[in-house]
Formats: structure tokens, C-alpha cells, sequence
């Protein structure tokens, strides 16, 4: 019989509060997902596909019921911090619930081994299928040897080792057995199927000690078939070939001289990034095993996505422990992902399908410093002809559409921002210093990372503004410029705020400490110690677990005020990953790094789980809002455990572990560029009356150009450059100007002339700034 209420109610996630995360290392296609004690999303084939939404609990007798993860009194352990099986005890007053969860290295299938204290009771599965990534038209069936859900492609069984009782399939919110529970205190419903709808399945455990099998396959008899012969091996035989299988990984972390207790921070850290890495298409790293906010939403993507910048950033704190293979398969996959012009999707499936179409500079940039460190390590091998083209590209796309960014590492704005500006001149800088450029490309990314360089200031550097006059300072780095606006001048739309307006002069961030962390400025410029103290005084936030720090001031990505969900508007909360971006700052500026790097370690989970922001309000008990742990953002956070391992590195060796020679060492005097380059979307507005200048655009054109109000006037015919681009390179001493140059551009083409004329004010020739 069809269980009534169809199609259910509204489907959604877990929450994103995790407990715990794991995967085997062997054949085996599933990662699960620990919360509140119990199982929740399981993933499957594929890090990128969740296929349940939880497998929870009732305890139940004649005059009693209770929902294991509601009670939320337990305790998780697990065999050692880079082993992620996880025991978990629940206790009640009523019942002592033990459960084990781990993955069959050679199957699809998740393993519980359960067992339930208390007299007179009994034990109830309850399972919420969302296959292929979605809860919408799931059917759910109760067959002869188990719970199953299906779809048109993907399957699940949920067997047990002694059977079930009896069961019973129903949908979301009007025939599932919690409501059964709900409303009539006891299972009493019988219902053989739920098609096509929010579907749940619950199912009485015939014996209260055993073992539970979930297969995934494309059939349910597929499925089947799997937790079946899963079970028949046995749970200590899968559990004996698990642990040896981390074990066998772990030995080669090299943790070797860093303190006891953080190695064993370090080597979580590290089992959580290899986690988080797909079993088919290796390299391919997701976000977190999470979505945001998830038992209030369905979002199909959430954070299991591959972001290009995520992964190399732990790309690198894979190569902090001396895990090279790994940091060789991502940028096998990172090859393999670039789009043809040279950059990197948003975000992508493991599989390399899309999902979000942004465009970030950044994570153009950075996939070539991933390979330059390899390099530098010798570690590049068999891989280098593959990487060379990729630089090659990557930077292509960097000369032809920076220093500008379609988005900034938040994903927000659109501008020139401190960060990406960093990550994009130490690419230029490293692609040359490798080898992977020819002669003439090497020296043009050369001299326009100089010039960027030298004007990183002028773009994103306010002087005597409001917040520098309350704080005592003289200036700042900006969070972010606007195209064609100044930091002093421009305006930036807050996209979490209804996109309301705040000047870019007043928006803070941590964004300028990656110029230090990548060697571009020096710890002790006073530029970059003023800006450190207005974010000291206007982003940091002290909870009980240290120092934390806000994205920026006036930052919407979080729970609203009364703590509901992040809904598009909110109020950004502290994040860790922060904490750790400002104990590098501590460490090369000669502070002691040690009260952030508690901080990060007192934000996890029981299971050691880094989220992504920590609740920084007054307490909301019954939302599970605590000062200093962890709101409904993702959690884990890769990129906040690949920041924890690279911080932990970095305290024992002295640097950055980013931080490449053949940038630290161009950069460690003050450098005056070669060359200006000149573009219309940066235009400078002087030029050394000594120097040289290098007007260029993405296609030919001719100049048109005049001296001193337009007298003197010639045309000069564009040459191509380097990387695509086209230029007029013009020595200034030799043009016969005074005061001024004038000048504007005839395309080629359609296009024809640009429509407006340009002015450069002759300056004498600068000395280097002591600073820059």
C-alpha cells in the first residue's frame, strides 16, 4: 500500500554542523558525514553527489520515545586523529546507544555497527533518502531485505545483519515514521512504498545489537547486492582493512619536530583535506562535505563543489607535509579542468561539470604557483611539458584580463583587490623564474608584475580617510576598488546587504596580508602595520576562545540577529580561517602567532571539524548559537584546515609556506619597473619623463598621440607583445614633450576609434619607495 501525503513537505539538507567526515582509501565510492551523533549526507559516487540526507535514530518503548540526535548527549571518539572512524556514545537516562561508522574499502556501502542499552527497548532506523543530489522524486520501498529508495540512475538499500522487524516508507513531514512517532507515540504504520516525492523510510531493528549496510549502486538490486555481501564479510574485517588503509597514508605525513599536540592537529587536519578528495577523478578537491545552512534549504550544490582556489590552497598544505603525490594528482586535475582561454571555472562537480559561472583572477593565478612550489621542490617531474602549457595559458589570461577581477576571493565584488592583485604579480614572477615561459613572454610577465607591484598603492591604498584619522593611522589597504573608481573615491556595492552602497575607503579586510605572506611588502611597512591596526580595532572579535575577525565590516554572510539562517541578507560572523591569515602576519612581524592558532583549534567540532564562521553574538541556546563554536555555515571547511596546517608549518620552519624564493628574493629591495604599462582599464596618470611607456590593449590599434595640448602630433602602428597582447612601446625622454602627453586609439576592425582621449602628466624620475 502507497503511504497518503504526497509529495511531502519542502525537502532539505542536514546541518552543516559536522561532527566528524570520512571516507576509506581503497575502491570503495562513498564519503559520509557525522552530525549530532548520527550519520547524515552521504555521498556517492562522487564527492560532489549527496545521496541521504541522514540515517538517525528512535529509541522507543511502551511508555517512552526519544530521537537520538535531538538529545544531543554524546560523545565521538576515534582510533586516532588521522583515522576518521568514528565512535560515538549516546547516553540518556533511559538508554546507552554505542554506535561505529565506517566505509567499506571495496564496496559502496556505509557500515553502523550499533548497540543499544536500556531495558525494554527497542531500536528504530530511520533514513531520509535525497538521491542524486536532490529530495524531490525519490521513491522509497520496504522490500524483503531492507529500506530502499530509487531514481532514474542511482539506487540505495539499507540492510541489517539480523533484519528488521517491520517497516514502513512514507514522505516528509505527513507519513514518515517520526510522525508516526509524533502523533501516536509508537510505530504503527505500515506503509510498502512512497513514490515520487520527500521520501523517508524507518524500519524496527529485529535484534539491538548489530550491523547496518547502506549500498549505493545504479539498481537497487545493485545496492542490494553490495550491503549484502558487505555484511556477510563482516564489520571487523572492513574495519581492520580501514584503519590499516589511513594508517598506511598517514605514515607518510612528515610532522617531524612540531609539537606533540599540534601534530596531532595537523594530522586531522591533513585526513580531512584527503577526505575531501574525489576517488574517480583524483586531484579533485570539494570545498566541504556540507551545505551551508542545509536544514533550512535544498541546495544542490552547497559546498561540495570544487573551487579552483580552495584546492590549491590546500594543495599547498599537502606539500607542508610532505604529501607531493597529492599535490601532484591536483594539479594533474587542475590541468585538465582549465577552460581553453586560460582560467578556471567558479566552481565545478569532481567530474569538471560547472555549477557557478564567475570569473576570479585569483584562481587563475594561483594553480601556477602551485606549480612553481613543486618546482621548487623538485617535485614537478613527468608533469612539467602538461604544466608548462597550463602556466602558459593561465597567464595569457591573467596579462589579457588583469589586474581586474570579475569577482574577488569572496566571490562578491568586482575590482582590484589587494589578494588577488598579490596571487597574480608572484604568478607572473614565478612563471618566468621557472621556465615556463620562453624568452620574450618571461620577460614581459617580468616587467608587468614590476609595474603592478609598484602600483598596488595607488589602486588599493586610502590615505586620511575617516577611520585612519580615528585610529591615529596615516593610511590603509581597501577590502576592494571598483572598476574605474580610486580607493578614496569609489563606492562599493555590499551584494549580502541588498547591495547597499558603502565607500571603499571604509571597507576593511585581511586581503592585503597575502602582499606580505607572498613577499611582495615587508612585515614592517608601515603601510601594512597601519592597516593591521584598523583591522585590529575594527574586524577582530574576542571570544572565549581567542581572536577572530570578520571577512569585513559590514558583511552580511551569516545568521541574522536572532540567529535565522543566512537567507541572502544576514550578518557576517568571525571566521577562523581569519584567525589563521593573521597569525602568518604575527609570525613574520615577529608577534607571537600562538593566541590565533588557539583560537582555530577551539572552534572544532568534538571531532576536530574547522567551520567557517563561529558564532560571535550573545548565546541562542535553543538554535545551537554559542559564543566561539560553530553557526550553520560549512563545516568542515577545507580551506580553514589547509590554513591551520600551513600556520602550524610555518611556526616551526620560520616562512610562509607559500611564499616562493624566486618571488620573496625579487621583491625583498624596493624595485622600480622598466617599464609603465599602460591600459584603459587601469590607466596610470603619469609617467617618469625618463621612462618607458608601453600603451597596450588585447588587439592591434593605432596611436594616435600628441604632446602638450595636442601639438606634434603622430600615429604609431601597434606591434604585437607577449601573451596575445598588442603595444606602442614609446621612450618618453625622446618624444619632445614638456608637461603633458595626449593620445588616443584607432582599432581595428569594427571597432575603430575609441571615443575618448587620454592625458599623462610628466613626472620626474621617482626613487623607489623605501616601502614599496
Amino acid at each position: 500500500m502507497n503511504a497518503p501525503g504526497w509529495p511531502g513537505l519542502a525537502p532539505t539538507w542536514s546541518s552543516s554542523d559536522k561532527d566528524v567526515v570520512g571516507t576509506a582509501l581503497g575502491p570503495g565510492r562513498v564519503w559520509y558525514t557525522l552530525g549530532y551523533g548520527v550519520l547524515d549526507e552521504v555521498y556517492w559516487p562522487s564527492c560532489s553527489t549527496p545521496q541521504i540526507r541522514d540515517l538517525g535514530f528512535i529509541v522507543a518503548g511502551d511508555d517512552f520515545w526519544s530521537e537520538v540526535k535531538r538529545e544531543q548527549q554524546y560523545e565521538l571518539s576515534t582510533p586516532a586523529p588521522d583515522v576518521p572512524l568514528p565512535k560515538v556514545v549516546h547516553r540518556h537516562e533511559r538508554y546507552r546507544l554505542e554506535l561505529e561508522v565506517l566505509a567499506d574499502p571495496h564496496r559502496d556501502v556505509v557500515l553502523v555497527r550499533y548497540r543499544l542499552e536500556g531495558k525494554g527497548l527497542r531500536l528504530y532506523a530511520l533514513l531520509a533518502p535525497h538521491l542524486d543530489g536532490s529530495g524531490h522524486d525519490n521513491t522509497a520501498e520496504v522490500q524483503p531485505h531492507g529500506l530502499a529508495a530509487v531514481k532514474p540512475g542511482a539506487a540505495l538499500l539499507l540492510a541489517a545483519d539480523g533484519g528488521f522487524s517491520r517497516a514502513s516508507a512514507g514522505y516528509v513531514g505527513t507519513s514518515d515514521g517520526w510522525q508516526d512517532f509524533e502523533h501516536n507515540g509508537a510505530m504503527t504504520w505500515h506503509y510498502d512504498s512512497a513514490p515520487n516525492g520527500n521520501v523517508a523510510l524507518m524500519g524496527e531493528l529485529a535484534d539491538n545489537e548489530g550491523v547496518l549496510g547502506l549500498g549505493f549502486a545504479d539498481t537497487v538490486e545493485g545496492a542490494r547486492t553490495l550491503a549484502l555481501s558487505s555484511l556477510a564479510c563482516g564489520f571487523e574485517a572492513a574495519r581492520e582493512q580501514f584503519v590499516a588503509g589511513w594508517k598506511t597514508w598517514a605514515g607518510h605525513l612528515q610532522c617531524e619536530g612540531i609539537d606533540p599536540a599540534l601534530q596531532q592537529a595537523v594530522r586531522r587536519a591533513a585526513m580531512v583535506l584527503k577526505t575531501h578528495n574525489d576517488r574517480d577523478f583524483p586531484g579533485a578537491m570539494v570545498a566541504s562535505l556540507s551545505v551551508p545552512w542545509g536544514d533550512t534549504r535544498d541546495d544542490p550544490g552547497g559546498y561540495h563543489l570544487v573551487w579552483p582556489r580552495d584546492a590549491v590552497e590546500s594543495g599547498f598544505a599537502m606539500l607542508a607535509c610532505a604529501h607531493h603525490d597529492e599535490a601532484r594528482a591536483m594539479l594533474a586535475y587542475l590541468i585538465a579542468t582549465q577552460q581553453p582561454d586560460g582560467h578556471w571555472l567558479q566552481n565545478f562537480y569532481a567530474d569538471g561539470r560547472p555549477y557557478w559561472a564567475g570569473i576570479q583572477l585569483d584562481e587563475a593565478a594561483l594553480p601556477v604557483l602551485l606549480a612553481a612550489r613543486l618546482d621548487e621542490l623538485d617535485q614537478l617531474g613527468d608533469l612539467r611539458p602538461e604544466a608548462t602549457v597550463m602556466v602558459r595559458r593561465a597567464l595569457r589570461f591573467v596579462v589579457r584580463n588583469g589586474p581586474l577581477s570579475a569577482q574577488d576571493r569572496w566571490e562578491e565584488n568586482a575590482g582590484i583587490n589587494p589578494f588577488t592583485l598579490a596571487t597574480a604579480i608572484a604568478a607572473l614572477t614565478a612563471g618566468a623564474a621557472h621556465g615556463f615561459l620562453d624568452k620574450a613572454d618571461a620577460t614581459y610577465a617580468l616587467s608587468l608584475a614590476d609595474d603592478w607591484n609598484a602600483r598596488v598603492e595607488s589602486w588599493t591604498y586610502a590615505r586620511d580617510t575617516e577611520l585612519d584619522r580615528k585610529h591615529g593611522t596615516r593610511g590603509h589597504y581597501v577590502r576592494i576598488v571598483p572598476p574605474g573608481q580610486t580607493p578614496d573615491s569609489g563606492d562599493v556595492a555590499l551584494r549580502n546587504r541588498g547591495r547597499e552602497n558603502i565607500p571603499a575607503r571604509q571597507l576593511l579586510g585581511l586581503e592585503y596580508l597575502y602582499l606580505v605572506r607572498l613577499g611582495l611588502r615587508a612585515p614592517d611597512d608601515p603601510r601594512i602595520r597601519d592597516t593591521t591596526r584598523l583591522v585590529d580595532a575594527e574586524l577582530r572579535v574576542e571570544l572565549p576562545g581567542g581572536p577572530y575577525y570578520h571577512r569585513y565590516n559590514q558583511d552580511g554572510y551569516g545568521e541574522h540577529e536572532d540567529g535565522r539562517s543566512f537567507d541572502g541578507t544576514g550578518i557576517g560572523r568571525a571566521w577562523p580561517l581569519l584567525s589563521g591569515e593573521r597569525a602568518h602576519y604575527a609570525l613574520l612581524a615577529g608577534e607571537d602567532p600562538r593566541p590565533y592558532l588557539d583560537a582555530m583549534l577551539s572552534s572544532a567540532s568534538q571531532g576536530g571539524m574547522l567551520p567557517e564562521q563561529v558564532w560571535d553574538a550573545a548565546p541562542i541556546p535553543e538554535r545551537n548559537l554559542l559564543p566561539g563554536r560553530p553557526t550553520g555555515s560549512a563545516m568542515p571547511l577545507v580551506w580553514a584546515h589547509a590554513e591551520l596546517i600551513k600556520l602550524v608549518v610555518a611556526i616551526h620552519r620560520g616562512h610562509a609556506v607559500e611564499c616562493l624564493r624566486a618571488v620573496a628574493d625579487r621583491y625583498a629591495r624596493p624595485r622600480l619597473p622598466g617599464v609603465a604599462h599602460w591600459r584603459d582599464q587601469v590607466p596610470c596618470h603619469t609617467v617618469n619623463r625618463k621612462g618607458t611607456l608601453l600603451v597596450e590593449a588585447a588587439s592591434p590599434f593605432v596611436l594616435h598621440l600628441g604632446r602638450d595640448g595636442w601639438k606634434q602630433v603622430d600615429e604609431h602602428a601597434s606591434q604585437p607583445t607577449a601573451f596575445g597582447m598588442h603595444g606602442v612601446r614609446l621612450e618618453v625622454a625622446s618624444l619632445g614633450a614638456q608637461r603633458t602627453l595626449e593620445f588616443t586609439r584607432r582599432f581595428l576592425g569594427e571597432r575603430g576609434w575609441e571615443g575618448r582621449d587620454w592625458v599623462l602628466q610628466l613626472v620626474p624620475l621617482a626613487a623607489p619607495d623605501r616601502h614599496a
